[in-house]
């Protein structure tokens, strides 16, 4: 079944009104209250010390955007070893080029000093 250009349209204009239909129908349904409590960051019940808005050293996200690099690289890494007995010595080389590009990646964050905590 072969979707023309009219059908696609139409079901990109039924997600947006979708979208539009359950905002406002949730903004005309809902109670809305402002107050100065509503307004104060919530921390699991206990009145809030400091300020909210503390900002991070940028180390901590370079750190995680790392961590989700080679979290995706293992996600790579497992639908090659199910089909590596159908590629054979391609499918070896392809994944050692791979593996060697990430290599190559981490030394590069460790020489300049992501991986340290302090």
């Amino acid at each position: 079944m072969e979707l023309g250009a009219g059908s696609i349209l139409m079901l990109i204009a039924a997600g947006f009104t979708f979208a539009a239909a359950t905002l406002i129908l949730s903004k005309l349904l809902s109670k809305s209250s402002t107050n100065a409590q509503k307004a104060e960051p919530y921390e699991c019940g206990i009145p809030p010390s400091g300020k909210a808005w503390v900002q991070f050293r940028i180390g901590y996200y370079i750190f995680a955007l790392l961590f989700l690099l080679f979290d995706v690289e293992v996600v790579f890494l497992f639908p090659w070893a199910v089909v590596l007995k159908d590629m054979r010595f391609a499918g070896f080389v392809d994944i050692f080029i791979f593996m060697a590009i990430m290599f190559i990646g981490l030394l590069y964050a460790w020489k300049k000093g992501v991986l340290k905590w302090n």
